[in-house]
């Protein structure tokens, strides 16, 4: 089984590096420039992919809630449907974002929120699809997203093990280009709350799908963590600065925490190896000084048995090496040794 997704250009899998998405959601504000100085931003830091959210508000939420008044510090508008309005980008900046990022070379999709939106993202030809935690239970969208045939991208927060079995069991038979990532839905998220292991159970129930992370934890450590355990997509918030109004800034990465993330990601995939111990050709001058041969404990003629007393072992390591000493205790020496001279196989005999 091929635990391998391709999005774009990029091949993401076991042994490749870590495809890092940096969710700008809405922090754009709504301001189309805005968001393309993100995808700059993001380009520059090495992030693989750029990702939006996309939602039919006036489908999406109950009139009630959409009425309802928002008297947050974050609202751009009196009411929640409203105030999510604002924050939405329509087809004109889509199309031109789409531009943007073609010209940039870097992967641009959206988190379709419901069934109008990923009609609306369709249509466009992205070419993935996020789903949000929140509708890891909802196998409308679910099955609808999955007959796109495009690569689906899973969140599972606020998910049990039933949810995130329920959803794949929906989705992979129409859809087998998935990828499932741990998440936890809290904003920021606690360290203790993010249950890394999680990772290592999806990769052991789910041995042919690509695992990954979704991070709402504050700085780049547990997204390292996670690489290490196999997450092979990491999914973090992303801003110009943290202080903008908006509920999501706070726990973003600005571009020089995005730019470290991206460097660490890759120097732990090169750090990785293959596994097989090995001395490597480049520890030969470093072992050679530091390293112990085996030397004569003080001047030994030619015909002395040897035995521990007159051997010590010293740098540098152009000798015999300690492990072999007593092997050659007993041996008797051919010739006359100085105190500190190497004592090689050549110098000794059985008899």
């Amino acid at each position: 089984m091929s635990r391998t997704l391709t999005i774009g250009q990029d091949t993401i899998g076991d042994g490749e590096d870590c495809y890092v998405i940096a969710e700008i959601g809405h922090n754009h504000q709504g301001d189309l420039d805005k968001c393309k100085k993100l995808f700059d931003a993001a380009k520059l830091c090495g992030a693989n992919a750029v990702k939006l959210q996309k939602r039919d508000n006036k489908t999406l939420f109950t009139q009630e809630m959409f009425d309802s008044p928002y008297n947050s510090e974050n609202a751009y508008g009196p009411t929640y449907g409203l105030h999510r309005e604002a924050l939405e980008f329509e087809k004109e900046e889509y199309l031109a974002l789409i531009d943007y990022a073609n010209k940039l070379n870097i992967t641009f999709f959206s988190t379709a929120f419901d069934v109008p939106s990923a009609d609306f993202l369709a249509e466009l030809g992205m070419p993935a699809y996020k789903i949000a935690s929140a509708d890891l239970t909802n196998t409308p969208l679910l099955k609808h997203v999955a007959k796109l045939g495009k690569p689906m991208i899973m969140s599972t927060g606020g998910g049990t093990m039933e949810d995130v079995e329920r959803a794949y069991d929906i989705v992979y038979p129409i859809n087998q280009k998935i990828c499932i990532l741990q998440c936890t839905s809290m904003y920021p998220c606690s360290f203790e709350s993010m249950n890394l292991r999680v990772i290592q159970t999806y990769r052991e129930r789910f041995p042919d799908t690509v695992i990954g992370l979704s991070g709402h934890d504050n700085g780049i450590a547990m997204s390292l963590a996670a690489q290490m355990l196999g997450a092979q997509i990491i999914e973090k918030h992303f801003t110009l600065d943290r202080t903008w109004k908006g509920t999501d800034h706070p726990f973003s990465l600005e571009p020089p925490g995005l730019r470290r993330l991206v460097r660490d990601l890759r120097r732990a995939q090169q750090a990785m190896g293959d596994g097989v111990k090995k001395r490597l050709p480049a520890e030969d001058a470093p072992m050679l000084k530091m390293s112990k041969k085996i030397v004569a404990a003080r001047p030994l003629a030619a015909g002395t048995p040897l035995t521990a007393d007159d051997l010590e072992f010293k740098a540098p390591g152009n000798g015999l090496p300690p492990y072999v000493a007593e092997d050659i205790i007993g041996q008797v020496t051919r010739r006359p040794l100085e105190k500190d001279e190497a004592i090689l196989h050549e110098d000794l005999t059985n008899k």
